[in-house]
């Protein structure tokens, strides 16, 4: 299955993450396996109460044009039954909902939306914003690992992740996962920061990452090396083209993806056929 725009690679990596023993890397620095997880939760535990602050700050609101072209790409309708994973603080969840509310009057079937993040913390963040806006059902929170997810084979329609595929030690195994619990007909998309395709601009990316990012990072949250950790672990997340070809390889289908804002960014969506 070719990816568009016209391009397919193979680089499968196969191994089990529950193998352990192996190497990884969290950022620049190499690290054992079993010690990832752990670091990200750290991580995120430390930048939650400012999480959406300081994305707002990074991208100048851009994210959030972002992630609205992937609601709009996926569609939602009434019925679906939607798990978003490293999604804590809720800008997915939320602006699904909002977009459901839109075709209440119609509605004739129950929707559903999950909300899987590693980090409690950042659930707790997402739960109070639910509560501040007045949402008391239709969202349900639940701590899980994108690599072993807590739910059973073929159980939701949707399957998305915005800005945490990069975050998991073993992509190929979050993927499968995807699609083990994404029922036959189910839409799979990413958002991910990815690799800018203009060379002139991604000279200037890359000295806006490391060099604004960190000091923002230090000046606003008080907290430089999470935002170290941000630049250096776009970097090491595989090219848009090698992206589609793991989707591919983990059984996903239709594999295509859209670049946004010159690559800064990429909505890679798949089907389980």
């Amino acid at each position: 299955m070719n990816a568009s725009p016209d391009s397919d690679s193979q680089d499968p990596d196969k191994q089990d993450p529950r193998d352990g023993g192996g190497r990884t890397h969290f950022g620049f620095r190499e690290v054992a396996e079993e010690e990832k997880a752990p670091l990200v939760k750290g991580l995120f535990r430390s930048v939650a109460g400012n999480y959406d602050l300081m994305n707002d700050l990074m991208s100048g609101g851009i994210h959030r044009l972002w992630k609205s072209t992937m609601i709009d790409w996926l569609d939602p309708r009434p019925g679906i039954r939607l798990l978003d994973t490293a999604g804590g603080t809720g800008d997915i969840a939320f602006k699904v909902r909002e977009r459901l509310d839109n075709h209440a009057a119609q509605a004739t079937a129950e929707s559903n939306i999950l909300v899987c993040d590693l980090t409690l913390e950042m659930i707790e963040v997402g739960r109070d914003r639910a509560l501040d806006h007045g949402i008391f059902k239709g969202i349900d929170w639940i701590c899980g690992d994108a690599q072993q997810l807590p739910l059973p084979d073929s159980s939701v329609t949707a399957y998305t992740i915005a800005f945490g595929l990069r975050n998991v030690t073993h992509i190929d195994q979050a993927l499968r996962e995807a699609r083990r619990v994404l029922k036959p007909g189910g839409r799979f998309l990413c958002l991910e920061f990815s690799h800018v395709v203009a060379p002139l601009f991604a000279a200037l990316y890359d000295r806006y990452s490391f060099n604004v990012l960190p000091a923002m990072g230090a000046a606003i949250a008080g907290d430089r090396d999470s935002y170290v950790y941000l630049a250096e672990s776009i970097r090491r997340f595989p090219p848009q083209d090698e992206l589609a070809s793991k989707m591919t390889e983990a059984g996903l289908e239709k594999v295509r993806y859209r670049n946004l804002s010159g690559g800064i960014a990429a909505i890679h969506s798949g089907w389980r056929i």
